[in-house]
């Protein structure tokens, strides 16, 4: 259960991280109180998952969820990337699949 509360939380890293872009230098109040609110649950869900999930390990995992996430999210809304990009996210996905597999939980 602690590794399913650490995704749901990096995908609200994801949210809040697209939503930054949003709030045009917090000057947008629709956009500003989502990625308050994302970025409040996100660390929330982080601080209940570490509570079995080692700091290290699972601060790693949170951050390369949000890194993967916001990287295709901008993919999907039209930024350009390249193959040695979607190498480099490729690797890091396969790193973060390494770090579950290997952890003592």
């Amino acid at each position: 259960m602690p590794w399913l509360v650490l995704v749901v939380a990096g995908l609200f890293e994801v949210a809040w991280a697209t939503l930054l872009g949003e709030t045009a230098g917090f000057t947008r109040l629709v956009p500003t109180i989502g990625f308050l609110v994302t970025l409040a649950a996100s660390m929330a869900l982080l601080s209940v998952a570490t509570r079995s999930i080692p700091i290290g390990t699972a601060y790693a995992v949170w951050v390369g969820i949000g890194a993967v996430g916001a990287f295709l999210v901008g993919v999907a809304r039209g930024d350009a990337t390249t193959p040695a990009q979607l190498v480099s996210m490729g690797f890091l996905v396969a790193s973060l699949a390494a770090v579950k597999l290997t952890a003592a939980h």
